[in-house]
């Protein structure tokens, strides 16, 4: 005799633009849904601050409630889509250390409390899933943290943020400036108000410290990641890197060395030939490098309330089949202890734009230079202008550290009028 599986009750926290998918696409395939987990699907509330303001008509006004705590207590899954350190972190940890599945989409929170998350998962032996913090819709997450676990991830060089690669992009194709790029992209929704999280780099580096840890199998915060945003990239430095058959991409980078792991975003100089190049718009894209399953690329939207909602809603099915069926998804795994390398433990490649007086001896001294400091010139591209000579050096890979003393050392130089911009190379 079959005994009948009580309904999963799945509560939503927040009520975005991605919140609001997830209500549609639970409520709208609520049948398909339920056939998938094994046992019936039942939206529990969705938590708001404000139940009197007015919501998009796929949320049903009964479903809306400000007792956050309450909602969570009834529930035997929580998504938590609210964004932000507080209070998504004390309502995912009640949830947690009640038992509760948890489906959350917040980077920032992963990356700075990532480990007091784990901790309460694995006390209370509930479910943490978070496909849709990295990368949208982009099957990533889950590749990285199941499918290459007995493999040995090397590297990690991805596009991870739509706005900037937007922006970059139009850059690029159309020759406008920057001020003007991001105009549009807050015009056209790809950028916020106040679009510092995703030019400076920040939401990038919340998305790498994520992948580092689930890469090299052990913890690292958005604390141990260098970052540096697009703000500085000018039209100048678009037209130099088509000189050079590159493309400005703003990357994050997670890679191991003998020396430990490197963790780092920054605008950097693409070959035209890297499968990255091609990534344009708001896409995501990720190159991933492992010792036996080779090079591996994921592409897709990395954004939007649709996009997002359907990573949202795979992690929902993955841990609802969980509580109806019985089992577990996986814990995290924190055994390694390499060190986290600081930037200048980095090994990387400089293009350095820099004006010179136009007179004989100028580049043999400037070499001189960077023979001092060990770094290679792989490269020089020089431009005539007048007295002074426009000239593009490409490096040899070298350590950050070495590559910082030599510009240091360039700039001062009398022969030297002006260092342009530097770049760093990747993909080559």
């Amino acid at each position: 005799m079959s005994t009948a599986i009580s309904p999963v009750k799945i509560a939503v926290l927040g009520c975005g633009t991605v919140g609001t998918q997830v209500v549609r696409l639970l409520t709208e395939n609520n049948s398909d849904l339920s056939a998938r987990v094994g046992g019936s699907v039942e939206l529990a509330g969705v938590y708001v601050r404000d139940t009197s303001v007015a919501r998009d008509p796929v949320v049903p006004v009964e479903a809306l409630t400000s007792d956050a705590e309450a909602l969570i207590d009834s529930a035997d899954v929580v998504v938590e889509l609210m964004g932000g350190l507080e209070p998504a972190r004390a309502m995912i940890i009640r949830a947690l250390s009640a038992g509760k599945a948890v489906v959350t989409a917040n980077k920032a929170l992963l990356a700075t409390h990532g480990a007091e998350l784990y901790e309460a998962a694995d006390a209370a032996g509930a479910d943490l899933y978070f496909e849709a913090a990295v990368a949208g819709a982009i099957p990533l997450v889950r590749p990285v943290r199941e499918s290459l676990a007995g493999d040995t991830v090397t590297r990690i060089l991805g596009i991870v943020n739509g706005t900037t690669n937007y922006v970059l992009d139009e850059m690029t194709t159309k020759g406008l400036d920057y001020d003007e790029v991001v105009a549009e992209a807050q015009r056209l929704g790809y950028a916020e108000a106040d679009p510092t999280a995703d030019v400076g780099g920040h939401d990038a580096a919340a998305k790498a410290a994520i992948l580092a840890s689930l890469a090299f199998h052990q913890r690292v915060t958005i604390d141990d990641v260098y970052c540096e945003g697009i703000t500085e990239v000018s039209a100048a430095d678009i037209a130099a890197a088509k000189e050079t058959g590159h493309v400005i991409k703003l990357l994050a980078i997670a890679e191991k060395a003998d020396a430990g792991v490197s963790v780092r975003v920054y605008p950097a100089l693409l070959p035209l030939s890297h499968p990255l190049a091609t990534v344009r718009g708001a896409f995501n894209a990720v190159f991933v490098e492992a010792e036996a399953a080779g090079e591996l690329m994921f592409y897709g939207q990395g954004a939007g309330g649709a996009p997002t909602a359907s990573a949202v809603l795979g992690d929902i099915v993955s841990v609802a089949r969980h509580v109806a069926n019985g089992g577990r998804g996986p814990r995290e795994s924190n055994y390694a202890r390499h060190d986290v390398l600081p930037i200048e433990g980095a090994q990387t490649r400089y293009a350095v734009r820099m004006s010179v007086h136009d007179k004989p001896g100028v580049l043999a001294r400037v070499a001189d230079v960077f023979a001092k400091h060990e770094v290679g010139i792989g490269s020089v591209l020089q431009v005539p202008d007048a007295d002074f000579a426009s000239l593009i050096i490409s490096t040899h890979r070298a350590s950050e550290g070495a590559l910082r003393a030599t510009i240091d050392e360039v700039r001062g130089m009398d022969a030297v009028g002006e260092v342009l911009s530097v770049l760093r190379i990747e993909g080559e």
